[in-house]
């Protein structure tokens, strides 16, 4: 495959700041045209969200606080990929669990997204959970507060048309799953 005329070389990379869950990173590059530059971006591990549907055809929602806007936000489980997870689907279990003590008899994967690739290296696997259930207490981290709900698809998809669900990993969900139902 021949290399493409767009793309940068990456001359040197160096960790500006770190902090739990994500770093920012400065890259040296060359431009196509020669020009050499700085680029600094957002590096994180892949991350899953879950769609999760009871048996009954309800929808798990969680509210959240969310500190960088200010407020509580409704939207679904989302969480890193851990070192300890085997599979992104395990993954996808163990946050449905932790978030909101529920449990899928089984998850699938819908599609796999960048969500803001200008500036972050951010990957989303967008799961849906069928048959989930209460089974245990959550399992939140230390700076999480979540509260657990319950809405219909029917009912979360209007929110989204709405405006009203703000969270985008949401709103990609939400969309594509109803896409795949039209």
């Amino acid at each position: 495959m021949a290399e493409d005329d767009l793309r940068w070389e990456t001359l040197d990379t160096q960790t500006a700041y770190s902090c739990p869950g994500f770093d920012v990173v400065t890259d040296a590059v060359r431009l196509p045209d020669g020009t050499e530059e700085k680029y600094d971006y957002l590096t994180e591990p892949p991350a899953v969200v879950v769609l999760p549907f009871t048996p009954e055809g309800d929808v798990v929602v969680i509210e959240e606080w969310r500190q960088a806007v200010d407020r509580v936000n409704r939207g679904l489980p989302v969480g890193g990929v851990e070192p300890e997870d085997e599979s992104l689907a395990a993954a996808a279990h163990r946050e449905l669990r932790e978030e909101t003590g529920h449990e899928a008899d089984s998850v699938r994967h819908m599609t796999t997204v960048e969500p803001a690739n200008g500036i972050a290296d951010s990957v989303l696997n967008v799961f849906v959970a069928e048959g989930c259930r209460p089974t245990a207490e959550q399992d939140l981290d230390h700076n999480e507060s979540i509260r657990v709900d319950r809405t219909t698809f029917g009912e979360l998809k209007t929110a989204v048309e709405a405006d009203e669900v703000r969270d985008a990993r949401t709103v990609l969900a939400v969309l594509y799953y109803a896409l795949g139902e039209a």
